[in-house]
């Protein structure tokens, strides 16, 4: 058996793992520890830049930048609940820096930028709370099982949707039972937004 699926084994069992233990083993020098724990905050970080307009290539240099920051800092974070909320914060002041820094070259005008760095507001807290719900949303997505995660996928986040027989055919079901699995999925969903007190 060659090395790489004994890796994919292995980062697939950490997928499941809570925050803390992540990033114990991150701080440990673990790098599939790592590396999932930068996919399952991937999306939050790279939604802070496009949220506020930066071109997809601006975005990743934002999202590199924050996390050479997180491996720096992981070790000196006091409370992991918080780790989404300074992701946030890291990430917008990367933004308003990326930003500031655009603006003295004249590559950029945005109103909006400018007016959140010369009141040193971090971000408005309805987009900190729309940030927040994405995350918890996409973290509540990747506890359900696998079909269903693909299946949520499928029907929710792929556009256009496919039809019924298409994600049948991927997932090996009966067309008649999409309804009836989704339906289940979306329970499932339902029960773990509750517990993280998704609003």
């Amino acid at each position: 058996m060659s090395s790489i699926p004994k890796l994919a084994a292995v980062e697939s069992k950490k997928k499941s793992w809570s925050d803390d233990r992540l990033v114990r083993d991150c701080v440990e020098g673990d790098q599939e520890a790592w590396s999932v724990l930068i996919d399952r905050y991937k999306n939050l970080i790279f939604s802070i830049p496009i949220k506020y307009g930066f071109t997809r290539e601006d975005a990743a240099d934002v999202f590199q930048s924050v996390c050479v920051d997180l491996l720096r800092e992981l070790p000196r974070l006091r409370e992991v609940k918080a780790l989404p909320k300074w992701l946030i914060q890291i990430s917008v002041h990367t933004c308003l820096r990326r930003r500031r820094e655009q603006a003295v070259l004249g590559a950029d005008d945005s109103h909006e930028m400018d007016t959140l760095a010369d009141t040193g507001q971090a971000l408005p807290e309805d987009r900190l709370h729309e940030v927040e719900q994405e995350q918890t949303l996409r973290n509540a997505v990747s506890k359900l099982p696998w079909r269903c995660q693909e299946l949520v996928r499928m029907l929710f986040y792929e556009s256009p949707t496919r039809p019924y027989a298409g994600i049948a055919a991927e997932l090996g079901l009966a067309v008649g039972s999409i309804g009836f699995i989704r339906g289940r999925c979306l329970e499932k969903l339902r029960r773990t937004l509750a517990q993280a007190g998704f609003q």
